[in-house]
């Protein structure tokens, strides 16, 4: 069978950095980093006493009272970021088959801070179970798309994938893949996560995979660089509309771009650190390239995972090279974690939307916060440090890798009719 073309008509974004899309643009656009000490706790005897938070974020704005009480953050984040993408890609509500479209969304924790209030709630009282009767629907990750569905009335394919931080990239690689077999004309999809709280710190503090960059919270997450001591949390979601071509064109829809190709694979290593030479990346860039039919010298652009840890940044940066060869050179790379923080299961989405305006405004965003060079990464590579270049973008990828091995990439291109 020959397979659909699915291109990309809807975005949306909450993030540290801007809590619409194009807030959050213009600010990776300038280099703006969205780390902050704490708000939401007391960090006195936590190790890490920063994050990237959302800023500025009242639900209320956005969701009835009543509704937003049966929410955990980590689905508010996602209905509204949802509501934006269906309002950008101008889905007109009224006229869509809706047994047609569907809800894919990824997390990688879920409603994290419904659980820690929860259990916090059961173990300081008698032992009687006194739980609030939404304690599940709140908790379990799937609800969000269960939840999209509902208000918008879609009946298509409807699920959650959870693969740690590649969670929201497994999300969309999925709705790329029944709209382009035909089991769907559209799917709103995209990622959420919410695991700035005590639990989501000190959890991360204790795998000693967070920076502890307490005097400079604005300058710690530095992928590439020689000092990096670890990663910053960050929270958010994201949203985007895939819609099977001809669909999108004969609606009239504005197209952000076309969808390619992905690529999945395993490290099949260890249940947190990355394969040292970075095989599991190789085999997974790869396949996204095979699959979107295109050269590695064809692409123009990387956004990679580039979580500001020791291992993990170099290790990917090998395996670039060593798909790409010689032209690894010739492409800009860069990490918008060094702005946005990780954003675990919602990091898949946040940066594929980085990606896609890349293409649409022709501007690489920087990876900030670069002041020494690592001996272990080739300083001939254009990691695009600390300012945004101008590019013509016409194919980019977007890596997104989770613990547990879990590799993922989407390759997206310029659409040309």
């Amino acid at each position: 069978m020959e397979l659909k073309r699915v291109v990309v008509t809807g975005i949306g974004a909450l993030t540290p950095l801007g809590n619409n899309k194009n807030e959050y643009w213009d600010a990776l656009a300038k280099g703006v980093s969205g780390a902050a000490p704490i708000t939401r706790f007391d960090t006195e005897k936590f190790r890490t006493k920063f994050a990237c938070e959302v800023k500025g974020f009242d639900p209320l704005e956005f969701l009835d009272r009543k509704e937003a009480r049966k929410m955990d953050p980590n689905t508010q984040y996602g209905m509204v970021t949802g509501d934006e993408a269906i309002k950008d890609a101008g889905l007109d509500l009224e006229k869509v088959n809706k047994d047609r479209i569907g809800v894919i969304w990824g997390s990688g924790i879920g409603g994290f801070t419904t659980f820690q209030d929860e259990v916090v709630g059961f173990g300081q009282g008698d032992g009687t179970p006194r739980f609030n009767p939404f304690f599940v629907p709140k908790m379990i990750l799937d609800i969000t798309p269960g939840l999209l569905s509902i208000k918008y009335g879609f009946r298509g394919p409807n699920f959650a994938t959870v693969s740690a931080c590649a969670s929201s990239n497994n999300a969309l690689t999925d709705a790329f893949n029944y709209i382009r077999l035909g089991k769907a004309n559209a799917i709103l999809t995209g990622g959420s996560e919410a695991a700035v709280i005590e639990s989501g710190i000190g959890g991360f503090n204790a795998m000693k995979a967070l920076s502890e960059r307490n005097d400079s919270p604005e300058t710690a997450s530095r992928p590439y660089d020689k000092d990096r001591d670890g990663f910053v949390l960050g929270e958010g979601s994201a949203a985007l509309v895939l819609e099977e071509l001809e669909h999108a064109k004969a609606r009239g829809a504005k197209i952000y771009a076309e969808v390619l190709g992905a690529g999945m694979s395993a490290d099949a290593y260890h249940i947190t650190a990355p394969h040292p030479d970075g095989d599991g990346i190789v085999l997974v860039l790869n396949e996204a390239l095979n699959d979107a039919n295109i050269k590695a010298t064809d692409i123009d652009y990387i956004n990679t995972h580039g979580t500001s840890t020791p291992l993990g940044d170099s290790g990917e940066v090998k395996a670039i090279q060593t798909v790409l060869g010689d032209h690894a050179y010739n492409i800009n790379i860069s990490s918008t974690k060094s702005m946005t923080g990780h954003l675990l299961g919602a990091a898949g989405a946040i940066e594929s939307v980085a990606t896609l305006m890349a293409i649409e405004k022709g501007i690489i965003p920087p990876t900030i916060n670069h002041f020494t060079d690592d001996p272990e990464i080739d300083p001939k590579l254009n990691l695009t440090f600390n300012e945004a270049q101008k590019r013509e973008v016409i194919v980019a990828v977007s890596n997104t890798f989770g613990f547990g091995g879990h590799n993922t990439s989407i390759v997206f291109g310029k659409y040309n009719g």
